[in-house]
């Protein structure tokens, strides 16, 4: 199999600003594209950046941003989500961006696939946000979780600690991903008093992730700029629960190596890496879990891949009178 030019970004957005991060995506695509990257993975909700405010106080104090993050969150199909199609369009490059995907009144953790001719290959939420994202975000479903055949391999992607989900892992799995794209905010958050939030734990997330499914992994991880510390962290508290930097991109080979050269955690650019996808034959010869070192006899997943209905459609009369509870 030919190579391919992978990278993962480390950066921050212009935070709640849609069209300046939008701006900042294409240059970044741009970057990419003159060094011949085929696939570039982006961080979690980089547009318009990570809601580190819900970490930082209560839910009534972050009120304050959500109306601006509301506003600057992207709309599928919208004048944003063009430009971005339309910049890997114009690179031949398949591009899977992390956004807030503003869906009427709702926002969503969203990773969005766009393919080298600029379409859209899938819209993914994430299914389950992390504990205080749930102040937020909606949730995805069963149809989230979703590995697309492309030009370039079998791609997939998940958000932050859903690569902490053993069951929405080999969900993945199953479905012979070869490249996944695991999307994190940033490892800045409470440092030193939440190892389980650091780039030790989760960049090992990443690394076991490559490993347990043979698959290549791009870990973009995104930067806390200055600019945001002084947005969010108007107490001395705040400021020492919130670092700049945070970013620790990083790609692993499908038996767990790491490849390409990491940045330091407040730099912002680029890691890359040359794959070659016949890797994977030789990792899964050793240990493939949804193959011959699985034992379905004992042990399988019930994997419900259907979209959630927004209206089920009610076929005879209803009789409220005949129901339980109160109208």
């Amino acid at each position: 199999m030919p190579t391919l030019r992978v990278a993962a970004v480390q950066a921050a957005p212009v935070f709640l600003d849609l069209a300046a991060t939008v701006d900042k995506a294409i240059a970044l695509i741009d970057d990419a594209g003159r060094q011949g990257v085929e696939l570039l993975a982006f961080p979690e909700t980089w547009i318009p950046g990570y809601p580190f405010w819900i970490w930082l106080d209560s839910p009534a104090a972050g009120m304050r941003f959500v109306g601006a993050y509301h506003a600057n969150s992207l709309v599928a199909g919208g004048a944003e989500d063009r430009a971005i199609a339309a910049a890997a369009r114009r690179h031949g490059m398949t591009v899977a961006m992390g956004v807030s995907e503003r869906d009427g009144g709702s926002l969503y953790m969203g990773q969005w696939l766009y393919g080298a001719d600029g379409g859209v290959l899938a819209r993914r939420r994430k299914l389950k946000p992390t504990h205080v994202e749930r102040t937020l975000f909606g949730e995805g479903d069963g149809s989230d979780l979703q590995v697309v055949a492309t030009p370039l391999g079998r791609i997939g992607s998940l958000c932050c600690w859903e690569h902490l989900q053993p069951l929405t892992k080999y969900a993945m799995y199953a479905q012979q991903e070869q490249i996944h794209v695991a999307a994190w905010p940033s490892f800045s958050l409470y440092n030193g008093a939440a190892y389980a939030l650091g780039p030790e734990l989760n960049t090992a997330a990443s690394q076991l992730y490559a490993a347990e499914g043979q698959c290549f992994v791009l870990a973009a991880c995104a930067v806390v700029s200055p600019e945001m510390i002084e947005l969010m962290c108007d107490t001395p508290a705040k400021r020492e629960l919130l670092r700049a930097g945070g970013g620790h991109a990083r790609i692993f080979g499908p038996d767990g190596a790491p490849l390409g050269t990491p940045l330091a955690p407040d730099a912002e650019g680029l890691v890359m890496a040359d794959i070659d996808l016949a890797a994977i034959a030789y990792a899964k010869s050793a240990a493939d879990p949804v193959g011959h070192y699985s034992r379905p006899d004992v042990l399988r997943l019930m994997f419900n891949d259907r979209p959630n209905p927004r209206v089920v459609p009610f076929e005879g009369d209803f009789d409220a009178a005949s129901q339980p509870g109160n109208f």
